[in-house]
């Protein structure tokens, strides 16, 4: 995030939508996850559409999820964190990382998800994963849908993916189209929304590498998406105060960090996601190491937040604020999975807040938008930690000059508002895009009863 209102990659390449437009015992059980449904009146855009079901989540995550799919030298494993790994290489392929100009060889081995009806016909999708990926393995993640006229889209790439940035560069992959869809960097959309075409379902297709006869394997734990039918509107109708509370986050600051590691998306001025992404992972107990620590300038302050975005670094979007790349992230550290959704409304933060579960949330926004930021920006990650007793949001909003001042208290109506709406007026009046209520959760692998009720109620297993 940047403080001036400049455009980012992403809201540029959203704006060209938008124009077209004018776990306790283990995951929860397995079956399709039941899609968030908005609170009556919730959801009704300036055009008048009737409240629905906007949002369709699928995660595969528990051994009967995994022998479901298709497995092509790979293999589904059972435990308390069941996946699927590399077993017998299906073949070898040669690949030329795009930002190394290395090439290597690379055995691997796929598995491809039955596919996934949607309870939404949906505009986007946005997928994520949780996997560890040893020194000399990685993973490719692909989509490929069914529109709603019965044809099909090609294989898209998601994303190329390791922890590590010593074997690949974990990238997006631009220029993907067949004319009715694209791919924005982590997100696939429909060209033009107001055609009508919709995508119905999709298959999601992993592939694992590793280094020729090394033994070695990935382990992909948790593999999904959100489908998502998001109207146009500028404003969201408002929520009722729920339940008042606040989470102990620990607080950082990205401004403390402008000019560290430029070649990480220019230095901290823009790490608003990694830096709250740490925050929550260490509110769950993740912690690095010293020797995971010991390439950042010992003369940083908070060197975990340095880590945390070059592990997030997308080399093709030239940033940290991948979405998938951030939940991957997180999951990095033990016992945490990650995912990438939409939220209806504040009501289904404070369901979460209240079982515990803090929240990353993106939103852009005009200074004069939300009183007392002091900012305006084109996009923008801050973490929800609770509501004041009037329904206020608690934010530790990173885009502040120290951790002491990272706790924020924004009024309700603004929050909701520049966090859910699809459209907005810019510094210059032009109409550019908002996200619709996208949201980073973080939360156990094993999650307590009450953790399962709160994320099942906001449409996430």
């Amino acid at each position: 995030m940047s403080r001036a209102e400049q455009p980012s990659r992403r809201t540029v390449l959203a704006a060209a939508v938008v124009a077209a437009v004018a776990t306790g015992a283990g995951p929860a059980a397995a079956g399709p996850a039941a899609p968030a449904q908005a609170p009556a009146g919730t959801d009704a855009p300036d055009g008048g559409r009737a409240p629905g079901r906007l949002v369709d989540n699928r995660f595969w995550i528990t051994y009967t999820d995994w022998r479901s799919g298709t497995c092509r030298g790979t293999r589904p494993v059972a435990g308390a964190r069941p996946g699927v790994v590399l077993a017998t290489p299906a073949g070898t392929v040669d690949y030329t990382d795009p930002h190394t100009g290395r090439t290597a060889a690379w055995e691997y081995a796929t598995w491809t998800s039955p596919a996934h009806t949607s309870t939404v016909p949906a505009t986007e999708v946005i997928a994520s994963w949780n996997a560890d990926t040893p020194a000399g393995t990685w993973i490719g993640v692909e989509l490929r849908g069914t529109y709603s006229d019965g044809t099909q889209t090609p294989w898209y790439v998601l994303g190329r993916w390791a922890a590590g940035d010593q074997d690949i560069r974990r990238t997006s992959v631009d220029d993907q189209s067949d004319g009715r869809s694209s791919i924005w960097t982590d997100t696939f959309a429909i060209d033009d929304a107001a055609s009508g075409l919709r995508l119905t379902s999709y298959r999601l297709r992993l592939t694992l590498y590793r280094r020729p006869g090394s033994g070695a394997t990935p382990t992909v734990w948790r593999l999904g998406a959100m489908a998502s039918d998001i109207p146009d509107r500028f404003t969201v109708p408002a929520s009722t105060p729920g339940v008042a509370g606040e989470l102990a986050v620990p607080r950082y600051s990205q401004e403390i960090h402008k000019g560290q590691y430029p070649e990480y998306d220019n230095g901290g001025e823009a790490w608003c996601s990694p830096t709250s992404s740490q925050m929550i992972i260490e509110y769950w107990g993740g912690r690095l190491t010293e020797e995971q620590l010991s390439w950042v300038d010992p003369s940083y302050a908070d060197p975990q937040v340095c880590h945390a975005a070059r592990y997030t670094y997308d080399y093709q979007y030239a940033g940290c604020g991948n979405w998938p790349f951030n939940a991957a992230y997180a999951a990095t550290f033990r016992g945490l999975q990650g995912v990438v959704t939409r939220l209806h409304s504040l009501t289904d933060l404070e369901t979460l807040i209240a079982a515990g579960i803090p929240a990353i949330t993106s939103q852009s926004f005009r200074a004069e938008e939300l009183t007392g930021a002091g900012y305006g920006t084109s996009g923008h990650l801050m973490t929800v930690i609770g509501f004041t007793a009037d329904g206020d949001v608690i934010a530790n909003d990173p885009a502040s000059d120290s951790n002491e001042e990272v706790r924020r208290v924004y009024k309700r109506r603004e929050w909701e508002n520049i966090w859910l709406r699809t459209k907005r007026y810019n510094a210059s009046g032009k109409v550019v895009s908002g996200t619709g209520g996208v949201c980073y959760l973080y939360f156990p692998a094993r999650p307590t009863p009450e953790q399962r009720r709160a994320l099942a109620a906001v449409g996430v297993r």
